[in-house]
């Protein structure tokens, strides 16, 4: 809310010495070329709190000129604040292989995905192809964080991810499926004796 709060304050800066309230009181006198317009909710702020401040002015110029000189939604600013992104051109170094962690952040398109882990099979300008133990996700460079594991490492990583993927289904047991997911938010690069004892039945009892 604080991070938020600032970039509020920095958009009024941006703009002449009136603000909506204002604007409510004298409408009269406010002609239509100085109507400033501010965010109504923190969704609209929230995707530009990471930019610097004349990075967050142009964002939000952009978002209104886009809403047709009202206030924009969220998805709007969101867009504009990823092609500003993409034009810094940051360096994508990841590799095929990598197995890193998926940042849910302020991406609803994530959700239920956080601290999942995936293993890079496509590197893309501004993102990567992961794939996951329930499937392939597109991520951008800024939702992704490398474990910096060995390649034996992520070797091992790329069979759990293979085994999990054989044995999961809809139709399992809930407690089952809780499980497996587990095992999809790993912060390590191997099971316990217990994890691979249960996946290891699963795998007798599931696989025909």
């Amino acid at each position: 809310l604080i991070e938020a709060a600032g970039v509020v304050d920095n958009l009024i800066k941006m703009c002449p010495n009136w603000t909506q309230n204002e604007i409510e009181d004298y409408p009269a006198t406010v002609h239509s070329d100085q109507v400033q317009i501010l965010p109504t909710s923190e969704g609209q702020v929230r995707p530009m709190t990471k930019l610097e401040p004349q990075q967050q002015q142009e964002v939000w110029q952009q978002a209104v000129e886009l809403a047709g000189g009202k206030v924009p939604t969220g998805r709007i600013v969101k867009d504009v604040v990823q092609r500003i992104m993409e034009r810094t051109k940051i360096p994508n170094t990841y590799q095929i292989g990598e197995v890193c962690q998926i940042l849910v952040k302020d991406n609803s398109e994530l959700r239920g995905k956080g601290g999942c882990w995936g293993i890079v099979s496509a590197v893309n300008e501004f993102s990567c192809t992961l794939r996951a133990w329930d499937g392939e996700y597109t991520v951008g460079l800024q939702h992704l964080k490398s474990f910096n594991y060995l390649p034996q490492e992520c070797e091992q990583m790329q069979v759990i991810c293979d085994r999990i993927s054989r044995v999961y289904s809809s139709g399992l047991e809930e407690s089952v499926q809780k499980f497996l997911e587990m095992l999809g938010k790993l912060n390590r690069a191997y099971l316990t004796d217990l994890e691979e004892k249960v996946l290891s039945l699963l795998e007798l009892e599931v696989i025909p």
